[in-house]
Parts: structure tokens; C-alpha cells; sequence
């Protein structure tokens, strides 16, 4: 997946604006692909960003990231870096994206559906019926989209309770 990043115009973007200036080690390609891996991985923190980092130590040299990422590394460079980099740099991929989109890269025969399911926490003391732990509120947002359409087939929200605490 790493392979379809333009890496050219990533660098470009973090020339203009200085981004690896100043550095040795963790470099704005090794941060983007740390918070990549941890979006892909559905990680919902810093911390469990690294200590998944960490379960795949052996990896993290193949995947791009370096010999180790540590929480402070990490950290500093959130606070330091501009972040204009990687906002400008996901304009340029949803741009990508959209070209891909318009020359029917897909060419599917049929109808083609795309769904998503998210979480959405919420404060329990506002929300008291999105009730799913002891001090915790959330809800599930499903989205089936037509494709072809252009258009929402179904849309339905419910509590995080019916979906999590079934049993496997």
C-alpha cells in the first residue's frame, strides 16, 4: 500500500515547508506512515498507536518506519511539525483519488455497493440512552451507498449496545 504513495510530492510538500529540518531520525515520511498504520489499524490513541507499533517491532523496518517509534518521538514531533504538510499532501491524495474515480478505474459489471460502519463516542452525561459501558456513550453510524447513483441507499444510526455486546 506504501507503494502507491507518491513519494516525490511528499517530499516536495515537507521541502516547502521545512519539515525535516533540524532531524536525525523520525523523518514526516516515518510519522505518516506511523499514523497511517494506525488509522488502518483502527488505533484510538497515541499510546495505543505505539504499543501496536511495538507488537510489530520486527516489521516496523519493512513497513517504512525506521528501527523504533517511540511515544516521545512521536509527541515532539506532532508539536513541532507543521501540519499544513499532511493536510496539504491529503488534498493531493483525494484529488488522486477523485481523477481515479472519474476514468472508472473499477470497471464492474452490476450494481456496486460500498458500505461503512463507524463509532461515534459520546459523552454519557449529555447522552444518557447511548449508554454501551459503566461511563462510556456511543453509537454506530451504518452508511450503504450506491456507486453508480452517486447516492445513499440506506442510512441508520443505533446504539453501540446492540453491536458490542452480543455474544461472539
Amino acid at each position: 500500500m506504501v507503494s502507491l504513495l507518491n513519494r516525490s510530492k511528499f517530499n516536495r510538500i515537507v521541502i516547502k515547508f521545512n519539515g525535516d529540518k533540524y532531524l536525525k531520525l523520525f523523518s514526516c515520511c516515518n510519522q505518516l506512515l506511523a499514523f497511517m498504520f494506525g488509522q488502518l489499524s483502527n488505533r484510538e490513541s497515541r499510546r495505543d498507536l505505539i504499543v501496536a507499533l511495538d507488537a510489530h517491532h520486527s516489521k516496523s523496518y519493512h513497513l517504512g518506519l525506521g528501527k523504533n517509534v517511540s511515544k516521545s518521538s512521536l509527541a515532539r514531533a506532532n508539536q513541532d511539525r507543521d501540519y499544513h504538510i499532511f493536510e496539504e499532501y491529503a488534498y493531493y491524495l483525494v484529488n488522486e483519488a477523485r481523477q481515479k474515480r472519474v476514468s472508472d478505474i473499477f470497471k464492474l459489471e452490476g450494481n456496486v455497493y460500498a458500505f461503512d460502519s463507524t463509532t461515534i463516542d459520546l459523552c454519557l452525561y449529555v447522552f444518557w440512552w447511548a449508554k454501551f459501558r459503566k461511563k462510556k456513550g456511543g453509537i454506530k453510524v451504518h452508511t450503504l451507498y450506491m456507486m453508480w447513483r452517486y447516492r445513499y441507499r440506506h442510512f441508520s444510526i443505533s446504539q453501540k449496545l446492540l453491536f458490542t455486546t452480543l455474544p461472539q
